[in-house]
């Protein structure tokens, strides 16, 4: 019966593989696209500022500074396409959507001057406002004289606006509407101004499930319809085209088996261009360029060469963090979302496209197939061990990775090796699953080591699957915890040592509880001080989420544990000192696995991460807030009301990083309170790093009428307002960056 276990077992796994490749779920998927991501990393597009055909004009803090807060005037925009028009850019595209009316037309502003001008002059304010121009009429006329292209922006919720269409479309094939991101709703531009265009088209992002965008739509739908993105309408216009040719399933030359699989390629003028199935091509990154953009405030000022303007394309678009259009691309956390459709337009001009053809789904199934059956053979006839076996595994991993980078290297095509690795290990998983269930003992120790820092749950799955620990150390993505307990030294004094020992476990054993329910391990206890961990060894999409949520919890417990020490110290009249805690966390990439020497060893982890977790819990108390939290932990945080706090340099650093506060669940991010407390926050912040300290010091007073029944900002306010007073005394120059250097930990 082993015998016919030990030849049966690496088939069943391998047809296993292949039943899960075949359904790809999304863990699968997600780890092909970080696969495509390194790819990127090691060889990114070349950026070449010379060759490349469009601009971006940038919204940025310091035009925001000049100019005013955004929304601007549609005289400023029209001053702007004018200036454009008059350099020589051979089309303005707008990375914005004008959907209502500008507010500060004269006209308007009547409605206002009613409530509060004199009686007597309302007359001659009616008369004088009556001579000018409705601003809206001022920026069409600019478009009309201009080339230039509007955009509009899709939703999920329904309503019924339609955005003009002024192409024509040819669909080969399937009908391309089955196939592209659809949605319900749409925000589209005044009549006035879509009519005084060349064009309008979406300027939608498609992010992935980890909420970076890979691909970059040519065309959505809406309402059975589809209409051309940002790129393809430029493309469109640019070469004074008519039509889009959308090919799909079932076209001429389409091997589709009569399965339909959607779009595969779209012709715009003399462009043809390969496409995914959802009419999207894959982004070729280079990474964050400034030399792509061009502040707003220098076009208006003459500031700008005629080599930067005259003959591309212009993209009008901002990467000011509060008009929040900020996007993550395979290799920048934090870039533009207008910077997607100009590398987009560049790959297309350049020809530096990449895909990932239809066939590839099946050459990796038959790869992985191959590779799994030659180790199955070669591991048989040789009759060899693990070792062996993990040979022959590194050698097929280091084939299909060889041959997948190859093809991406030379021909700009994405090809998966996980899952033809994963059949080169095939036999030796096997291998090691046999020796496993020989040996109970292995099981038992697996148990003993992580019972005493995992919950029971998770142990248990450890112990039922080995191969989910990695021995040694690996390198994850993992949300790391510290929290620390304020003025224990005070507490301690009141206590012997057995005493002592009975009160951190009372605070210890609740807090530990609370951070095993949400899949969290625990490092080690340092005196007062826990650490704990997320996604490792077991993986935790959800890290983020896991470890912020125990912070809120232990927050909470905090309260009734409280009350507790409370009635044992009057109980036993002795003074009671209320326990308070700080907490931060840091998402990030560290080493964890088995760290020490041959004779004693723990799970643990290692890394500047962890060490800036550490940096960020004793900020907490600098801060006046319970809970700081990184930026790289924000940015995988769901449904969280977070602030942001500064951007500080920590002590042990060179770099600054831009830390935040969690301040409540979902209930509060939502409600319209906070919400308007947090767009105080953020101007004023922005304010104080634009060095407007009056503004600042208005924003300030404002934010502390707002936060009464939100949130207790006290500590923090009066930190800042110390600065503020500071740096209106001692202003930091004019090449400040806005970072804070901490001088403590």
């Amino acid at each position: 019966m082993r015998r016919w276990i030990t030849i049966m077992l690496p088939l069943v796994v391998l047809a296993a593989a292949v039943y899960m490749r075949v359904e790809s779920p999304v863990i699968v998927h997600e780890l092909r696209l970080k696969v495509f991501d390194a790819y990127q990393s090691i060889k990114p597009r070349e950026f070449k500022p010379d060759e490349t055909p469009a601009r971006i004009v940038d919204i940025d803090e310091e035009s925001l500074r000049r100019f005013g807060q955004w929304p601007w005037p549609r005289p400023v925009l029209a001053e702007l396409t004018q200036k454009l028009t008059n350099a020589g850019a051979a089309l303005i595209v707008f990375d914005v959507v004008f959907a209502e009316p500008d507010r500060t037309s004269p006209a308007r502003l009547m409605q206002d001057w009613k409530r509060i001008a004199d009686p007597s002059s309302l007359d001659k304010i009616r008369v004088v406002s009556a001579t000018l121009p409705d601003h809206d009429d001022v920026f069409a006329k600019t478009l009309s004289q201009s080339a230039a292209i509007l955009g509009f922006v899709m939703f999920d919720e329904e309503n019924e606006k339609r955005p003009a269409k002024t192409f024509g479309m040819a669909m080969l094939g399937d009908n391309a509407t089955e196939f592209v991101p659809t949605f319900s709703g749409a925000a589209v531009n005044l009549p006035v101004l879509s009519a005084n265009a060349l064009g309008e088209a979406s300027f939608n992002s498609v992010p992935d499930s980890d909420n970076i965008v890979r691909r970059v739509p040519l065309f959505v739908g809406l309402g059975g319809q589809i209409y051309p993105t940002l790129v393809a309408e430029t493309l469109r216009i640019a070469q004074g085209a008519n039509t889009f040719r959308i090919k799909s399933s079932g076209a001429s030359g389409e091997q589709s088996f009569g399965e339909k699989t959607g779009v595969t390629a779209i012709s715009i003028g003399d462009f043809e261009v390969p496409t995914d199935n959802q009419a999207a091509i894959w982004l070729y990154d280079t990474g964050h360029q400034p030399g792509r953009y061009i502040p707003v405030w220098k076009v208006m000022e003459g500031e700008v060469g005629p080599s930067e303007l005259e003959g591309r394309v212009i993209f009008i678009g901002t990467s000011a963090e509060g008009l929040r259009d900020i996007r993550s691309s395979p290799l920048s956390t934090a870039i533009p979302g207008v910077e997607l459709h100009v590398q987009a337009l560049e790959q297309i001009f350049s020809g530096e496209l990449l895909t990932r053809p239809d066939w590839a789904d099946g050459v990796e199934v038959l790869g992985m197939i191959v590779l799994g059956l030659i180790i199955y053979f070669g591991v048989r006839w040789k009759r060899v061990g693990a070792t062996a076996t993990a040979m022959l595994g590194g050698a097929a991993a280091a084939a299909a990775i060889y041959a997948s980078w190859y093809m991406f290297d030379t021909q700009g095509l994405l090809l998966d090796p996980i899952y033809p690795m994963f059949a080169g290990f095939v036999v030796y998983l096997v291998t090691t699953i046999q020796s496993y269930m020989q040996t109970e003992s292995e099981k038992k120790q697996i148990r003993g080591a992580f019972a005493q820092y995992m919950s029971p749950d998770m142990v248990a799955k450890l112990a039922d699957n080995p191969s989910l620990l990695k021995l040694g150390g690996e390198m994850r993505d993992m949300t790391l915890l510290f929290c620390d307990v304020r003025g224990f030294t005070t507490i301690s004094e009141q206590f012997n040592a057995e005493e002592l020992t009975a009160f951190i476990n009372k605070f210890l054993t609740p807090m530990t509880d609370i951070i095993m329910e949400r899949n969290g391990t625990i490092d080690k206890y340092m005196g007062d001080c826990i650490m704990a961990f997320w996604n490792a060894p077991l993986d935790d999409k959800s890290h983020a989420d896991h470890g912020v949520e125990s912070a809120m919890a232990m927050m909470a417990r905090l309260k009734p544990l409280n009350e507790e020490i409370k009635a044992e110290a009057e109980a036993e009249g002795r003074k009671f000192i209320p326990l308070a805690i700080g907490i931060g966390l840091n998402t990030g990439v560290v080493c964890v696995g088995n760290m020490g020497s041959d004779q004693r060893f723990d799970y643990s982890v290692l890394g500047d991460d962890v060490n800036l977790a550490a940096r960020l819990e004793g900020q907490s108390k600098t801060y006046g807030v319970d809970i700081v939290i990184g930026a790289n932990t924000l940015v995988q945080l769901t449904d969280k009301a977070t602030l942001e706090l500064d951007l500080l340099q920590v002590k042990g650093k060179t770099e600054p990083v831009r830390i935040h506060c969690v301040t409540g669940d979902k209930d509060l991010l939502e409600s319209e309170k906070f919400l308007q407390l947090r767009e105080t926050h953020i101007k004023m912040l922005a304010a104080y790093a634009g060095q407007r300290w009056d503004e600042a010091f208005e924003l300030l007073d404002q934010g502390r009428k707002e936060m009464v029944d939100v949130i207790d900002l006290t500590v923090l306010y009066e930190l800042y307002e110390e600065r503020l007073t500071d740096f209106k005394a001692n202003p930091p120059g004019e090449d400040w960056d806005g970072v804070f250097i901490a001088t403590s930990k």
